[in-house]
């Protein structure tokens, strides 16, 4: 008895000092519980918030892209996900099926809306009838025809209330113009960040050098909940907003980059060309209205992107060909050595004894004694090489290729931006790099160089970006200002220089002559015609083997536009140049710019018969008699008996036989404008303040405002013109050319 008492106690004592041992092991746990706030490496009030607080990522909006009028560029989209649900498990009513129960009747629905053939979508429905019972999948998708559906696909799906079919909402970046200045706006695509989560990111163009500005910052939505994740009716809830990113505003046009886009894709379609490029500049400002390429992309569907990464207007240098001609022409004409009338012997000339002669164009035959002028409208290169060695000197056009820029790259705020290469060490390199071969530049630098002759000696940086602004606050972040990048010729200068290169286009003898004339407008340009390197020296033959390029401003007297259009190896008739699909983009874009502009022709060839003509405040009748007396043609608008506005207006000159626009203080209806000149056209336009959208050459044919139709302000009048006596062509009524060589070096 006693030793059984004494094993009892034993065990009570073993026992005790367990539960002891137990409950030091738990009151340390607790006190260290107590002290640290951790339990398992985690911190419990950070476990406790996680159980009974929850948060919803407010996502932010990535800055939009504007054109310089508010027209939208790319911007943050809700786009959706096409989901067919397949498993049975979702399904717990079989009166209201909630996974694809007819295959065949929803692929054949389908595929009236998606891109997909009914077949494909069969076969991505009935997956699971070909796999195991352990590789049954959920859901299948439909690959890229059912992603990025619009708000309008998506109802026409959800209308036909096909069981198992659901959507998963996406934030995409959206470009309403498709392929538009692609390589210049760039894209955004879906990259790994560094915490493995997927993020968008600019990969190009302006998307990539200004994302850090476009990028938001998401907010976050706070607020207590109960232990099953309800929201608790008295709790607390944090909003923490949203902060969008910074909206771009451009100096793009939308206008006329259209006008732009529609002709490289009708000259792409036409020649098929290795490349093209293009820029319209605004040469007082330096702003740039617009800018394509081809080879382009989309920027939605990325096609076309795997043909060329580089923007050919900012990222390629090449030797430019003749339109280098004009500075060269500038830098002798400022320097007072450039004589009009002086004359040489064209053809071929040796600039030193053991150089190569340089020839002209046509393989060196030349046209005889000529003058200069007619050396610079002929586009000769012996004429250039002789003002380069014996007027101007070489030291001293070095100099103005500097000070035309021709150097450095310009600064404009576009990524990658190459510079130029200037080959300039022997005597025959300094008069080849005068007349555009040898040295590489590129078509923004000749852009720039372009608007000091354009704006009377003054060169402007060219720039795209003309504001952002942040839109949380309306505060503006960055502003473009216009800036000088020098003067490298005078006012005077600049304006002989236009007058010299007007010749190019209308002379006979101008390599621009039937190629770049516009109805109403003096054109001032240079033709280019570039000789294409080939690997291991020399150039590349055949007369498609070139650069085609001409450098043209608008209206001459004082250019409001500046085009650079560059087409390289086009496919040519046997009677085509190379100026063909040039002009064929020139001429297009230049004359409905001036149009959608509202600037107006001056070009006229009528005699001026008087001015001061002023009408406004008197009768219709007073000034209709007035006006047929002077031999001028009245035309009045509106329904009113006195006259308020005018044109052409009392300062302007009026020419003889000239329609003068009479506007009334009555109701205003809409002319007939058959037969009426494009000029007479702008008049009417700009006192009836409505858009003009021009298509062709000559005179009006067809109108879109009905005549005698009530006149609403900003409405947009398309008007067709035809020259007398022909029909509309596709190269706007040109006839073709027997000249099978190429048009100049």
């Amino acid at each position: 008895m006693y030793k059984k008492q004494r094993n009892m106690n034993v065990g009570a004592a073993i026992l005790f000092m367990i539960f002891s041992l137990l409950f030091f092991v738990l009151l340390f746990r607790f006190i260290s519980i107590q002290v640290s706030g951790e339990a398992g490496g985690k911190v419990i009030a950070a476990q406790a918030e996680q159980l009974y607080q929850g948060s919803t990522t407010i996502e932010s909006k990535r800055g939009t892209i504007y054109d310089r009028n508010g027209n939208v560029i790319a911007e943050d989209s809700t786009a959706y996900t096409l989901v067919a649900v397949l498993s049975e498990k979702m399904t717990k009513n079989k009166d209201n099926p909630k996974h694809v129960v007819e295959p065949d009747e929803t692929a054949k629905q389908l595929a009236e809306v998606i891109d997909m053939e009914e077949s494909e979508i069969y076969e991505r429905l009935t997956i699971n009838e070909r796999r195991g019972k352990d590789e049954q999948l959920f859901q299948v998708e439909f690959g890229r025809a059912g992603q990025k559906l619009t708000v309008s696909q998506k109802k026409k799906i959800e209308e036909l209330e096909l069981p198992g079919i659901v959507f998963q909402p996406q934030t995409i970046r959206f470009y309403p113009n498709g392929t538009f200045a692609s390589h210049l706006i760039g894209y955004v695509d879906s990259v790994e960040g560094e915490d493995g989560k997927l993020e968008d990111k600019g990969i190009m163009g302006l998307e990539k050098s200004l994302n850090d500005l476009m990028l938001g910052e998401d907010g976050k939505f706070s607020y207590e909940k109960d232990i099953w994740g309800y929201l608790l009716p008295n709790g607390e809830e944090v909003v923490e907003k949203a902060e969008d990113g910074n909206d771009v505003y451009l100096t793009i046009d939308n206008k006329i980059q259209i006008f732009l886009e529609e002709a490289m894709s009708k000259v792409s379609e036409k020649y098929d060309p290795e490349k093209m490029v293009a820029v319209v500049a605004d040469p007082k400002t330096g702003e740039i209205l617009a800018m394509s390429q081809r080879p382009t992309f989309n920027p939605e569907t990325r096609e076309g992107i795997d043909q060329t990464w580089r923007n050919l207007a900012i990222e390629d240098s090449f030797e430019p060909g003749s339109t280098m001609k004009a500075f060269t022409l500038a830098a002798a004409i400022e320097e007072g050595v450039f004589t009009p009338n002086a004359t040489f012997e064209s053809g071929t000339y040796k600039v030193t004894e053991k150089s190569p002669p340089v020839r002209d164009h046509n393989n060196g035959q030349g046209w005889g004694s000529i003058t200069y002028l007619e050396g610079i409208q002929r586009s000769s290169n012996v004429a250039i090489a002789k003002m380069v060695k014996d007027q101007l000197g070489y030291e001293t056009y070095r100099e103005y290729l500097t000070k035309f820029g021709f150097e450095e790259p310009t600064g404009i705020d576009l990524p990658n931006e190459a510079g130029g290469k200037i080959v300039y060490e022997w005597p025959f390199e300094k008069v080849t790099t005068a007349y555009g071969q040898g040295t590489a530049i590129t078509p923004i630098q000749q852009i720039q160089a372009a608007t000091a002759i354009a704006s009377n000696g003054s060169m402007k940086q060219p720039h795209v970006i003309s504001e952002i602004i942040n839109p949380n606050n309306d505060k503006v972040v960055k502003e473009a200002k216009e800036e000088i990048k020098g003067q490298p010729i005078s006012e005077n200068t600049a304006k002989e220089v236009r007058k010299v290169l007007e010749t190019v286009v209308s002379s006979e003898n101008g390599t621009g002559h039937n190629h770049y004339q516009i109805d109403g407008y003096k054109v001032a340009g240079k033709t280019g015609t570039a000789q294409i390197p080939k690997e291991g020296g020399g150039y590349i033959t055949g007369r498609e083997n070139y650069v085609f390029s001409f450098l043209g401003m608008a209206p001459a007297e004082d250019p409001e536009l500046l085009v650079y259009v560059a087409v390289q190896q086009p496919e040519l008739e046997n009677t085509e140049t190379g100026s063909d699909p040039v002009s064929e983009i020139f001429k297009p874009v230049m004359k409905n710019s001036l149009s959608y502009l509202s600037i107006e022709p001056t070009d006229y060839d009528k005699l001026q018969v008087s001015k001061g003509l002023n009408f406004e405040g008197k009768s219709v009748e007073e000034a209709k008699k007035s006006l047929e007396k002077n031999g001028m043609q009245p035309i009045i608008i509106g329904e009113g008996k006195k006259v308020v506005e005018q044109s052409p207006g009392a300062t302007e000159s009026v020419l003889e036989g000239e329609k003068v626009i009479l506007k009334t203080d009555g109701k205003l209806t809409v002319p007939d404008l058959t037969g009426w000149s494009m000029r007479d056209v702008m008049k009417f336009v700009k006192l009836s303040n409505l858009k003009l959208n021009s298509v062709g050459n000559g005179f009006a044919v067809k109108q879109n405002l009905a005549p005698g139709s009530a006149i609403k302000e900003n409405e947009y009048l398309i008007v067709d013109f035809q020259q007398s006596g022909k029909k509309t062509s596709t190269n706007e009524g040109e006839e073709l050319k027997d000249d099978k060589s190429a048009s100049e070096q």
